[in-house]
C-alpha cells in the first residue's frame, strides 16, 4: 500500500537516540533546550518565545487556560479543523463558533470570521490548512479592531511562511506538530510559540505542574531542594530528551525533505492539470510558502468516493482532511456552511512524503487517469 503520509527515518536519529540512552538522562534535558534553541532560529524568533509540548493537541487545549478563555466565551473556528480544537473549545466551556472557508484553500478568511463576532468573541483559533498560509493580514486587523485574540494551529506548517514570518509567530499563540505522520516527527511531540515572554512564562508553569520553584536537579539554591510550591493546577505535557534527539535530527533535514514534497506537488500539477473533471490546489501568491503538507484535488463529478475506493483497491490510500466539526453529532453545532459543505463531498488528499519514488507517483498518477477513462 502507498501510504498517504509516513515519516522519513533514518540512521541518524538512531544514532542520536543511542547518546541520550549512554547519557543517563532521558527526561526534560539539554537536549529538549537545544531543540526550542534550534527550532527558534529556524522560525527567525527568540528562544524565549518558543516552548515544547508532548503533542500540539495539548497545545490547543492549553491555549485556553493561557490566554484565559472562560466559561460563556466564544471561539470562532473554520468547521474544517482538527477534532482537537473543537475539543479544546468545548472542554473549557467555551461556546465552540464556527465559521465557513473560500472553497478552494479551505482556508478560514476575514469575511468568513467577522459574520461569527459578537461582544462574547473572545478568540479565534485558525487552522493554516495542509500548512498554507491563512490572508493573516486580514485577520489580524479584523481581530485587533474587535480585541479577539488570535490562536494559530500551525500543526502542518512546519516551513510555511506569510510575507516573510512564520505560521505561528503571527498571533498570541501558535503551535505546531511533530507527530508520527507529520514532516518533522518525533512520535509525539510539539512547539509553542508566544508573542510574549511573559505568555511564555506562564506556560511553562501551566505545563508543569504549576511550579514556582523547581525541586531535585534543577533546583541549585535552595537548601532544601526537594521543597517547591506551585502557582496553578497544571499539567505534565513536556517533551523528553528522546524525542527532542529525534526532533534535531529531523530539523537538519527539513530543507531536503520540502524539495522532495515540492517536487511531488509539481509532478501532480503536470500530470493531472488535463483531466478536467479534477480541480488541482490553486497557485499561491508569491507572498507566502508552505510546507506542502497536503495535495489535494477535488473532484467535480460528484465521484470522489468512488475515485478514492478505486485507489484504494490498486493499494494507493488516501484521504480527506478535515471531517467538518458541523457534521459531528457530539458537538451539536449545525449551521449553513455550503463551502465547506462542497470541500468535504469533493476533496481528496493523495499521498505527498518525501519517500514516495518516481515509481510511486507515476502509478498513481496511471490509476487517476484510468479511473477518468472508466468512469468520467
Amino acid at each position: 500500500m502507498i501510504n498517504v503520509y509516513q515519516p522519513t527515518l533514518g540512521k541518524e536519529e538512531l544514532e542520536s537516540l543511542e547518546k541520550v540512552f549512554e547519557s543517563n538522562w532521558l527526561g526534560k534535558g539539554k537536549r529538549v533546550i537545544e531543540f526550542e534553541e534550534k527550532y527558534a532560529e529556524h522560525i527567525k524568533s527568540s528562544k524565549d518565545l518558543v516552548l515544547t509540548t508532548n503533542c500540539c493537541s495539548e497545545g490547543l487545549f492549553s491555549s485556553m487556560h493561557l490566554l484565559d478563555i472562560k466559561s460563556g466565551d466564544e471561539v470562532i473556528l473554520p468547521t474544517l479543523s482538527f477534532i482537537g480544537a473543537g475539543n479544546a473549545v468545548c472542554a473549557c466551556g467555551a461556546k465552540m463558533v464556527l465559521c465557513d472557508v473560500d472553497p478552494r484553500t479551505l482556508n478560514a478568511r476575514a469575511e468568513d470570521i467577522e459574520k461569527c463576532i459578537t461582544p462574547r468573541t473572545k478568540a479565534i483559533l485558525l487552522l493554516h490548512y495542509g500548512g498554507i498560509p491563512c490572508e493573516m493580514d486580514e485577520i489580524m486587523a479584523l481581530a485587533k479592531e474587535h480585541n479577539i485574540k488570535v490562536i494559530e494551529d500551525a500543526a502542518a506548517g512546519v516551513c510555511s511562511t506569510y510575507k516573510g514570518k512564520a505560521v505561528g509567530t503571527i498571533g498570541d499563540m501558535g503551535m505546531w506538530s511533530f507527530d508520527a505522520m507529520k514532516i518533522l516527527v518525533c512520535g509525539d511531540g510539539a512547539m509553542l510559540h508566544f508573542n510574549s515572554k511573559e505568555l511564555r512564562k506562564k506556560a511553562d508553569r501551566w505545563l508543569y505542574f504549576g511550579l514556582e520553584t523547581k525541586s531535585g536537579y534543577e533546583n541549585s539554591v535552595a537548601q532544601k531542594w526537594w521543597e517547591f510550591d506551585i502557582s496553578c493546577f497544571g499539567h505534565r505535557a513536556i517533551m523528553n530528551d528522546i524525542t527532542a534527539a529525534m526532533a534535531l535530527e529531523q530539523l537538519k533535514k527539513l530543507p531536503k525533505f520540502m524539495e522532495k514534497r515540492a517536487a511531488v506537488h509539481e509532478y501532480y500539477n503536470e500530470k493531472l492539470k488535463e483531466l478536467a473533471w479534477l480541480d488541482l490546489p490553486l497557485q499561491l501568491p508569491n507572498y507566502v510558502t508552505t510546507s506542502y503538507y497536503f495535495y489535494f484535488i477535488q473532484v467535480k463529478n460528484g465521484k470522489r468516493d468512488q475515485l478514492a475506493k478505486f485507489l484504494r483497491e490498486n493499494d494507493i490510500y488516501t484521504t480527506y482532511r478535515y471531517y467538518p466539526l458541523h457534521r459531528v453529532p457530539g458537538y451539536g453545532v449545525t449551521g449553513d456552511f455550503p463551502n465547506a459543505d462542497y470541500a468535504a463531498d469533493c476533496t481528496l488528499c493523495l499521498p505527498i512524503h518525501q519517500s514516495l519514488t518516481e515509481e510511486d507517483t507515476k502509478f498513481i498518477v496511471e490509476k487517476i487517469e484510468e479511473f477518468g477513462k472508466r468512469y468520467c
